[in-house]
């Protein structure tokens, strides 16, 4: 079963693109968004990263956690389930 990250405290600039690939380097990655504003479509500075397998998410988090990216200082943890009260 895949495993989602979230992704806090990216620099604006960031495509989905750049998040795969930063995170590429500790395995199979099936999906990265980076979340932007719908009326502005603007990074809203955070996104979610999708692995294979739980060993390459669980490397990441230890790696990536707390480690800076353009500048900034970003926050890397399992992602938790969407809410249903949209």
């Amino acid at each position: 079963m895949n495993k989602r990250l979230f992704v806090g405290g990216l620099p604006y600039t960031v495509t989905d693109q750049e998040l795969g690939d930063l995170f590429a380097k500790f395995g199979n990655v099936v999906s990265a968004n980076v979340i932007v504003d719908r009326h502005t479509n603007r990074s809203k500075g955070f996104g979610f990263v999708e692995f294979e397998n739980d060993e390459d998410a669980a490397k990441a988090i230890k790696e990536m956690n707390d480690a800076e990216v353009g500048g900034r200082k970003i926050t890397v943890n399992e992602a938790r389930p969407p809410r249903d009260d949209r």
